[in-house]
């Protein structure tokens, strides 16, 4: 998708902060890691392993320029980061704790992947069976004026995106405004801002939102129901930049499209078991202290029976429409009838986002061999060791709309900072959130800039990032208000 800035806008900022970051330390921040490790930070194998990361994440922001898969260049970094730090531990006799360090990570990797794998699965046959479709099709048929429109399409992105990723929700929700709004590039562009930060402030108080609350979850930092109280403080960050840009719409009533639209067979009842899928998660972890990819992959297990008995029941179910259809002589839907396909587990699987699946198998493991080098160490000492946890943890969702909040929030867990819940809280939310800020600061953002052919772009997203920064600051006040520092 052809973009006009973010490429070399990103990759100068990037370098600013690391240079800014490098600037910072002072000597005496490089201490000893812990006996049992080498610390390699003032090594060659140390420089090379950064050199590494940041050509790598360079070629990521640069991704829309290059129209290369993110994912290539943090696997290689990854692989040559692992076997520069096997070759240094092996010459001095430890390759067993190399070893254990990188399976440590692997597995850590296995059940983020396993457990967005099972969830990327249920969206993908929610999106097969129509069930998006379906609230799309309600959507543009209702004839709503712009402000409401704008205000609808806003609510609904941060409602669905607490279950569903923020991605497949924006896409959703600017697919409405596209096609209700066709010509109309301000609201286009207003609207397609309001979906972006609806679409990550709705992940950002509940465990399955977003990549960076699974994170925080699965490590055990916070606990499921603990994430609710990140609610109130996410309504604030989206309703803000709402309120401010909703007044500078237009109240004269949007097209009504009318379509004709049937979900398929099964559709319900995939979102029931995607719900179940959900609560048998959570069991496994509150109750039983089970990692909570248990309770996704039994959920996974749900959907292959259910579609085992939906191919089963297929011809029978075919045989007593295509009778209906008869009757009536209604020969487009006999046409229709004749091109079901039968539903297939494996090819919802196969359909999942695996370059961002692997994109976050190369971060992990990079972010990993920097820590185990020693770097993670230093940066914590910088953060939050000489900064207010709060400041740090601002600074750290600020970061997040120049860097992907994925590898900011690994490197936080990674970091382990002595925090307490609710300073945990807080940066969950900001690395969610912050990301806002730019429009190419969230997967959401740039996937709306190549879908709205011009009509949302980075220029138009920083005209009302003053107002986005206002619903950042106050949800944060909001969170520290309620919850306490």
């Amino acid at each position: 998708m052809p973009l006009t800035l973010p490429a070399s806008s990103r990759s100068k900022t990037l370098f600013f902060w690391l240079c800014a970051f490098l600037t910072f330390l002072s000597p005496s921040v490089f201490a000893a890691t812990a006996e049992h490790q080498l610390d390699l930070t003032q090594h060659y194998v140390g420089y090379l392993s950064v050199a590494l990361f940041v050509v790598a994440y360079s070629l990521v922001i640069a991704e829309d320029y290059l129209h290369m898969r993110k994912s290539k260049p943090v696997l290689v970094a990854a692989g040559l980061i692992w076997f520069l730090l096997g070759y240094i531990y092996t010459q001095h006799g430890m390759s067993e704790l190399a070893k254990e360090v990188f399976e440590h990570n692997l597995l850590e990797y296995a059940e983020l992947l396993l457990f967005l794998l099972v969830a990327m699965t249920y969206i993908n046959a929610m999106e097969e069976r129509k069930v998006f479709d379906a609230i799309r099709v309600w959507m543009i048929s209702k004839g709503l004026s712009l402000r409401s429109l704008f205000w609808l399409t806003g609510i609904m992105a941060f409602l669905i995106s607490s279950f569903a990723n923020n991605l497949t929700t924006a896409m959703l929700m600017c697919a409405i405004v596209l096609k209700v709004a066709k010509g109309n590039k301000v609201f286009i562009n207003i609207a397609c801002i309001n979906i972006v930060v609806a679409s990550n402030a709705g992940g950002a108080f509940s465990p399955f939102g977003d990549i960076t609350t699974l994170m925080v979850w699965q490590a055990g930092l916070v606990k499921f129901s603990e994430f609710f109280v990140l609610f109130l403080p996410s309504v604030v960050n989206f309703a803000v930049p709402a309120v401010l840009m909703s007044l500078f719409i237009s109240t004269e009533p949007s097209q009504v499209v009318r379509e004709e639209f049937t979900m398929k067979r099964g559709a319900k009842r995939i979102v029931a078991l995607f719900i179940l899928t959900i609560i048998t998660s959570v069991i496994a972890h509150s109750w039983f202290g089970m990692p909570p990819v248990l309770g996704m992959m039994t959920g996974l297990g749900y959907l292959k029976f259910f579609g085992y008995y939906l191919r089963r029941s297929l011809p029978r179910s075919l045989e007593k429409k295509r009778s209906e259809a008869e009757k009536r002589k209604d020969e487009k839907e006999l046409r229709r009838l004749g091109q079901v396909v039968p539903f297939d587990v494996f090819t919802k699987i196969a359909q999942a986002e695996w370059d961002t699946l692997l994109f976050f198998f190369g971060v992990v493991m990079c972010v990993g061999g920097l820590g185990f080098i020693g770097y993670l160490t230093l940066i914590s000492e910088a953060m939050y060791s000489n900064w207010d946890p709060t400041y740090a943890n601002i600074a750290a969702g600020v970061m997040s709309a120049i860097v992907d909040n994925i590898p900011v929030m690994f490197a936080v867990i990674s970091m382990n900072p002595a925090m307490d819940i609710n300073q945990w809280l807080l940066v969950t939310m900001t690395a969610g959130v912050g990301g806002s800020l730019l429009s190419v600061g969230s997967a959401a953002g740039v996937a709306l800039m190549g879908q709205s052919k011009g009509n949302y772009s980075f220029f138009g997203h920083l005209k009302w990032s003053w107002a986005i920064a206002l619903g950042y600051i106050a949800s944060i006040l909001c969170h520290l208000w309620l919850n306490g520092t």
